[in-house]
């Protein structure tokens, strides 16, 4: 699963608060879909711009990040490492588009766990439960004896 990181679990959330507000979402169009909405958030690309990049290559994005090569120049290749620089990785993307990470699966209820991967609803309700999660693992990993609290200062008498 991806390297939890407070920027990469807000630009999660934002990508569901969006959907959930209305975002352009085609599942079939590569800079509308699961993986192409939060490629919007993580880039600051357009959807055409994504979408663009996407159809110099050849197929969706399971089949793009399978064919992923950090040193080509491929527009595509550089917007996946941009992705992957956010701290997910190829298998993330291959989930997100098909809402089928387990971990995450695992987090919901056992009767929201048929999610649909084509339909707005249940990409908010996966993205969400995504975030969630990398926030509980970086919450995890936060050891409050760790902290250090700045010395107190006396203050001079007037």
């Amino acid at each position: 699963m991806a390297k939890a990181n407070a920027a990469l679990i807000q630009a999660i959330r934002r990508t569901a608060e969006k959907l959930k507000k209305g975002n352009d979402y085609m599942w079939g169009h590569m800079g509308s879909c699961n993986c192409g909405n939060l490629a919007q958030e993580i880039t600051q690309l357009t959807r055409a711009d994504i979408h663009a990049y996407a159809m110099r290559g050849h197929g969706d994005w399971s089949d793009q990040i399978n064919d992923f090569c950090p040193t080509s120049g491929m527009p595509m290749d550089l917007l996946i490492s941009e992705m992957l620089s956010a701290g997910l990785d190829r298998e993330d993307l291959v989930h997100l588009e098909r809402l089928s990470d387990q971990e995450v699966l695992g987090k919901l209820p056992l009767t929201d766990r048929n999610l649909r991967h084509n339909h707005r609803d249940d990409v908010v309700k996966y993205l969400s439960t995504w975030a969630s999660a990398l926030e509980d693992e970086l919450l995890d990993k936060v050891n409050i004896s760790d902290a250090t609290q700045p010395s107190l200062q006396k203050l001079p008498l007037l």
